[in-house]
């Protein structure tokens, strides 16, 4: 028999994704010579292009949280803590001294529920994004962002309220 998952559950199941993303992970190449050198700056550039896609990802569903928690005042106790989870893990990806860009605007649904249901797709995408782009990360980098991708998903559960899709 399967227990019911409590919102109090899966808060401190994504906040505990959270707090592994922002542990941060080291990795040490042992490559050497002029070869290693070109192969070390192909992966530094991609794994920095990588890195830009997925925090303009995050920025992305950062920017539906906020339309969303403009247009309906009234969801803010309950999006308030997802919205803030998102922001960290976006500042994460970012990284030190990055500034952040402007985002489009986002159309939200009139009706609350719709809204919120649209975000939990969002939320959904956002994760299966960060998921894709683990083959092509570095291990640190890949670390991560299953990190942020496990905390989306959990924040597609609170979203949904553990309905199936």
């Amino acid at each position: 028999m399967r227990t019911p998952t409590t919102r109090r559950r899966a808060l401190a199941w994504s906040g505990a994704a959270a707090a592994g993303l922002l542990a941060g992970c080291s990795n040490s190449s042992g490559t050497s010579g002029s070869a290693g050198t070109q192969r070390d700056t192909a992966v530094r550039k991609a794994a920095v292009r990588l890195r830009e896609s997925a925090t303009r990802t995050s920025l992305d569903l950062l920017a539906h949280y906020d339309a969303l928690l403009k247009k309906h005042p009234g969801e803010a106790e309950r999006l308030r803590p997802l919205r803030a989870e998102v922001a960290r893990q976006a500042k994460v990806l970012r990284g030190e001294g990055r500034a952040a860009v402007g985002r489009p605007p986002v159309t939200v649904a009139a009706d609350p529920k719709a809204a919120v249901k649209e975000l939990a797709a969002a939320e959904q995408r956002t994760s299966d994004a960060h998921l894709a782009a683990l083959t092509g990360a570095t291990p640190e980098l890949a670390r991560l962002l299953a990190s942020v991708a496990a905390a989306g998903a959990g924040h597609v559960f609170l979203l949904t309220d553990g309905e199936p899709k």
